[in-house]
């Protein structure tokens, strides 16, 4: 097998950044396929840690080509500002290239994200990055693609055509208008960077599968935020799943080989929407100080609750993962028990499912059952077998319900603080 796809089970912060690193040693190729500046990957190594919201997170594997695939959407000041930093840092942007068919956000697309959010009465918690907005765009075949945008004779054609009608929109919302020449002014010294790495990325990929390159696919947000099969409307703009790959790459469906979901020793979500296991008070603050649970990318809060595996075998189901991985194990230490949730009632009725109306799931209550807590300190565990029994016990609880084998465990958030438990676990592997 040459490729191995990454995705996050739950509601996003899984730690999918970590596990891209982690696995990135054994690529030749990373590629993200959605989504855009509002993922946030946290990657910790060599006493340093460094956050990533556009490029994959192989990029610290000097052989390793970064692409960022077609089904993103791209703000390229964002990607900018993040190749500088990576510069700074002492890391080459030699390797990333951009697809031509990516569509980009533009000034007003963050605008409109924002006019829109405060219209609406229940928040769905949008980063404000504009990637709703593009994505609507693309969809309504009025978006700007990465080639368009890095010739200038082109991307002005665009703001002709496009300029007075975003204006007239701007303006009744009480917003300033955008002056075309501002935007080409801002736009110039982007273009031209990114320039030499805009290319056909659906040839790079299968040309790398066809030569059996290794291949590592980076999805970005959770499975329970996919637009098609998450907690709509409280949703990301794109599908974060395995099936999501082929579309957001160009590529064909039997490319996608090994599938590994992303799952956080419990359950965290961000902005609004359903989360049956979620719970306050000291035990929730407990976990989210140990966990650091505040978002990467928006800094905000992240609410806690305890493992969902009604919610996970959703997400086993949409996307067949081949093996799982359990990330911020350490943060559970030290609990006298931990709850884990098997079912839900719903209007006095026992379910095993996540339903598709958002007010039906808002009306679920979590039946819980209670497993003996392990005490640690366990960050500095390398083996499975040197995990105390009850977190042994813990997983194999896990490996129980979803029919799906834990492959590998996280109990702290430096790169050498994730070992696998079964050989072979990564696609990748040699």
């Amino acid at each position: 097998m040459s490729t191995h796809t990454i995705i996050g089970a739950q509601w996003g912060d899984e730690g999918k950044g970590k596990i891209t690193d982690f696995r990135a040693k054994q690529a030749d190729m990373v590629v993200r396929f959605q989504g855009g500046d509002n993922a946030g990957h946290t990657i910790k190594f060599a006493g340093k840690t460094h956050k990533l919201h556009l490029i994959p997170s192989g990029i610290f594997n000097d052989s390793a080509i970064n692409v960022l695939a077609s089904g993103m959407v791209i703000n390229p000041w964002s990607l900018h500002k993040e190749i500088t930093m990576l510069h700074d840092q002492g890391f080459d942007s030699a390797n990333v290239v951009v697809s031509n068919r990516a569509h980009v956000i533009l000034p007003f697309h963050q605008m409109f994200d924002e006019i829109r959010e405060n219209a609406r009465k229940q928040k769905v918690g949008t980063t404000g990055k504009g990637i709703g907005p593009a994505y609507a765009d693309k969809t309504l075949r009025l978006g700007l693609r990465m080639e368009t945008f890095i010739d200038f004779d082109a991307f002005d054609a665009f703001l002709d055509q496009r300029l007075d009608a975003i204006n007239d929109f701007l303006k009744d919302a009480g917003k300033t208008p955008l002056t075309k020449e501002a935007l080409l002014e801002k736009a110039n010294p982007v273009q031209a960077m990114l320039r030499p790495m805009v290319s056909d990325t659906s040839r790079l990929v299968f040309d790398y599968w066809k030569q059996g390159k290794r291949i590592l696919f980076e999805g970005a947000q959770g499975t329970m935020l996919c637009l098609d099969h998450g907690t709509y409307p409280y949703v990301t703009s794109s599908s974060p799943t395995a099936a999501a790959v082929p579309l957001g790459c160009g590529i064909s469906p039997h490319v996608v080989e090994t599938v590994e979901g992303i799952v956080k020793a419990y359950t965290t979500r961000v902005g609004g929407g359903s989360f049956p296991s979620e719970i306050t008070g000291e035990t929730a603050r407990a976990i989210q100080t140990k966990g650091n649970e505040f978002g990467t990318t928006t800094g905000r809060a992240r609410r806690v609750g305890w493992l969902d595996l009604v919610a996970l075998e959703h997400a086993v189901r949409i996307n067949g993962f081949t093996s799982l991985t359990l990330t911020l194990l350490d943060v559970l230490e030290d609990f006298e028990t931990i709850k884990v949730c098997t079912a839900y009632r719903l209007d006095g009725k026992m379910i095993a499912h996540v339903p598709a109306d958002i007010h039906a799931y808002e009306r679920c209550e979590p039946v819980y059952e209670t497993l003996k807590g392990f005490k640690g300190p366990i960050s500095n565990v390398t083996d499975y077998h040197a995990l105390p029994d009850a977190a042994k016990t813990y997983i194999q609880f896990i490996e129980s319900h979803l029919g799906v084998p834990v492959g590998t465990v996280s109990v702290g958030p430096d790169r050498t603080q994730t070992f696998d438990i079964i050989e072979g676990v990564c696609g990748l592997d040699d």
